[in-house]
């Protein structure tokens, strides 16, 4: 039996076929020792890489309890998310009046009916939990810097006007740049360096930590600013890294999302559980693919370098062939899409080969096999993408037994039902430069 032959009997004994959340039972076992479960997709435009995740959340918050779901989306739009699911107030009549507001292109990536089920879900399971019990759901990433910068303003204007005069110096300063604040700056940046906004957010910021046992207002009005203001520090960051030639603004997301990561853990209490959503090339461990031999490091990696004692969990997801939701452009109509079926010798490709659909894979006894140690292709999609040339740059080279702990893999899969909200073009892309 040659190697590709010998792999595809290794998973064909070892994959478990899945139709419901029942035939979840072993998975939910296996991490209920963890504190931190990473879930991911191979694209953000696939169904059942949103439902399965839904599933897999649903038990680990039913029968684990699980405090939160933080996922790879704004800040800003999500805490109106958080504040509807935990009905700390009544803006919003339903799910769906609340993700109208994620209007910043993908705006299909959020705003779809996939989500509106978890969001409708949550809602209804936290009326059985006193305020203080109910689960929250988050937005990790950094790009609202105008977002949050207004937030803050807003936020001062009426519980500390003693800040304002530093908010709106720094406010100030991204003011000639619009509402598309990030990407004007970078752009300015590039043209016109080095007048920068850093000192005026780093202040910012400095002072709103200092104050910030004062703010408050209600549960987690203190956790809000104090995050807005990480945002627009570390945004500032991110967008003036953009115009240098390296990668760095990568790295500054990541570390970001973590850092986000780490403050809902410690806001949550001392033995708080969390489960991410992110993108594959987000929670799938960077040291086992070639982003390592770049200098890039991803969320998947620091969890299991700086949070060890939480046993972090992490599950990739893939498919063989199907339809997914994408953008042939930046800011381009979103459109159904078919997604060919996988590269010879692929992950996915060895995974169809098995014969057994769609099925879930633990790594554990693939570690010590000889055959799965070197890098295999695995399909990553973007928000922008083409089929025509998926060869060419949608497979990261991956040692599968490394990258992740489990694996869940969907035969012919679906493009998720988009919502069609109005799309803001003016603001930057939420994956943007690599789209994930």
């Amino acid at each position: 039996m040659g190697t590709t032959g010998h792999k595809i009997s290794i998973l064909k004994d070892l994959g478990k076929k899945i139709k419901t959340d029942k035939d979840l039972d072993l998975l939910i076992d296996k991490l209920a020792d963890s504190r931190l479960v990473l879930l991911g997709e191979a694209s953000h435009g696939t169904h059942e890489f949103y439902t399965w995740r839904t599933a897999i959340s649903k038990r680990l918050i039913e029968e684990h309890e699980f405090n939160f779901i933080a996922v790879e989306g704004d800040w800003p739009d999500f805490y109106q998310v958080n504040r509807y699911i935990k009905q700390y107030n009544t803006e919003y009549k339903n799910a769906k009046d609340v993700l109208k507001n994620f209007n910043r292109w993908p705006t299909w990536m959020w705003a779809n009916w996939e989500t509106e089920a978890l969001i409708k879900w949550l809602h209804n399971y936290n009326k059985n939990f006193t305020v203080n019990n109910r689960i929250g759901m988050y937005g990790l990433d950094v790009y609202s810097l105008w977002e949050s910068m207004e937030t803050i303003v807003d936020y001062l204007k009426v519980n500390d006007p003693s800040l304002l005069p530093t908010a709106k110096k720094a406010m100030s300063c991204f003011e000639p740049f619009g509402d598309e604040a990030g990407m004007a700056y970078a752009r300015f940046l590039h043209r016109f360096a080095p007048k920068t906004c850093e000192n005026e957010v780093v202040d910012l910021l400095q002072d709103i930590l200092r104050n910030a046992t004062h703010y408050n207002s209600d549960l987690e009005a203190s956790l809000n600013i104090e995050q807005n203001a990480h945002i627009a520090k570390n945004a500032e960051q991110y967008y003036r890294s953009i115009v240098s030639a390296d990668q760095n603004s990568w790295n500054i997301r990541d570390h970001h999302m973590m850092d986000t990561l780490r403050r809902l853990l410690t806001f949550h209490g001392t033995n708080s559980k969390a489960i991410v959503w992110e993108h594959n090339t987000h929670i799938g461990d960077a040291r086992a693919t070639d982003m390592h031999q770049e200098g890039l490091v991803n969320v998947g990696q620091l969890v299991r370098e700086e949070l060890p004692n939480l046993n972090p969990k992490i599950i990739g997801f893939g498919s063989y062939k199907g339809s997914v939701m994408a953008g042939k452009e930046w800011g381009a109509t979103m459109q159904k899409m078919t997604v060919p079926s996988a590269e010879k010798n692929s992950w996915e490709y060895l995974l169809h080969k098995t014969g057994k659909g769609d099925q879930l894979l633990f790594m554990d006894s693939l570690k010590n096999d000889n055959h799965f140690k070197a890098a295999i292709p695995h399909r990553a999609i973007g928000v922008v993408y083409h089929p025509e040339y998926e060869s060419i740059g949608n497979y990261v080279p991956s040692i599968m037994p490394e990258r992740y702990d489990a694996f869940i893999h969907i035969e012919n899969s679906k493009a998720l039902h988009s919502m069609h909200v109005h799309t803001d073009k003016s603001q930057l892309p939420e994956t943007y430069p690599w789209a994930f």
